[in-house]
C-alpha cells in the first residue's frame, strides 16, 4: 500500500487507472523531465508578477490573485481529473507562478535577499533529500508514512482553523508571529513539508514501476510540484519571521 501525506498523491491515485505497456507507461526520467517543464513555467509566471512590483505597477495584486484563485481551481481539477493534467499540470505551474513571483517581490523589498536564501534552502533540502532517499538512509517505511501524514493534517487542520477564525477577527496567538514560538512552529513545519518529499519519490518510484499510464507522469509532477511549492512557502514565512527580530 502506498501512502503519502500530500493530498494529490495518495494510496487510491494509481486505483483504477489500469497499467500499459513499457513504451506507453510512466517512467522516472519522464517524470523528471515533466517537473523540470512546470519548474520553467512557475519562474517564468514568477519573473512576470516580480517585474510588475518592480515597475511599481498596481496590477501586480490582480495577477497575484488570479495565481492563488485559479492555481487552487485548476489543483482540484486534476486531482479528480488525473487525465487532464497533461493539460492542467502546466497550467497550474503557470498560475502558482504568479502567486510566487508577487509574494516573492513583496517578501523581498522588505528584507532584500531572502528569495534567494529560501529559492537555495528549497532545492537544497530537496537535493539532499532525494539524495538519502536513493541511497536508503531515509525509507518510506509505513510507520514513516503514516507519521508524515497524520502531522501534515494536523498543520493543515491549523492553517483552516485560522483562515475561519480569521474571517471573525479572531488570531490564533503565538504560532504566526515572530516570536521564539512562532519560528519554532515555522521550523516544525518546514521539516514536515521537507519530509513529504521523501513520499512523493516513493510515489513516483512505485508508479514507474507499476507501468502506471503515461499521463501519470505529469499528474506526479503536479504532485511533487504541489509540496516542492509548500516547502518554498514555509522557508519563506520562517526567513520573514527570523528577519523581523532583527
Amino acid at each position: 500500500m502506498m501512502r503519502t501525506a500530500n493530498p494529490t498523491l495518495n494510496d487510491k491515485t494509481f486505483q483504477n487507472i489500469g497499467t500499459v505497456t513499457y513504451g506507453d507507461a510512466m517512467t522516472i526520467n519522464g517524470t523528471v523531465n515533466k517537473t523540470a517543464v512546470m519548474l520553467l513555467l512557475l519562474i517564468a509566471g514568477a519573473a512576470y508578477t516580480w517585474s510588475l512590483f518592480a515597475e511599481g505597477s498596481s496590477n501586480v495584486l490582480i495577477w497575484m490573485m488570479a495565481g492563488i484563485i485559479g492555481g487552487f481551481i485548476l489543483s482540484l481539477v486534476t486531482v479528480f481529473k488525473k487525465e487532464w493534467s497533461p493539460i492542467t499540470a502546466p497550467i497550474y505551474a503557470l498560475l502558482e507562478g504568479f502567486a510566487l513571483g508577487g509574494l516573492s517581490a513583496i517578501l523581498e523589498a522588505q528584507y532584500s535577499g531572502i528569495v534567494i536564501q529560501a529559492v537555495a534552502l528549497t532545492f537544497g533540502t530537496a537535493g539532499c533529500l532525494l539524495v538519502a532517499y536513493k541511497s536508503r538512509m531515509i525509507q518510506a517505511t509505513e510507520n514513516f508514512k503514516l507519521g508524515v501524514f497524520a502531522a501534515t493534517g494536523g498543520i493543515m487542520l491549523i492553517y483552516v482553523l485560522t483562515a475561519i477564525l480569521g474571517m471573525f477577527g479572531i488570531q490564533i496567538p503565538y504560532i504566526h508571529e515572530s516570536g521564539w514560538i512562532g519560528i519554532g512552529f515555522s521550523l516544525v513545519v518546514v521539516v514536515i513539508a521537507a519530509l513529504n518529499l521523501v513520499l512523493d519519490f516513493d510515489f513516483i518510484e512505485k508508479g514507474a514501476e507499476q507501468g502506471a499510464p503515461k499521463f501519470m507522469e505529469w499528474y506526479a509532477a503536479f504532485g511533487l510540484m504541489v509540496t516542492l511549492i509548500w516547502l518554498y512557502i514555509e522557508i519563506l514565512r520562517l526567513l520573514s519571521k527570523l528577519n523581523s527580530r532583527k
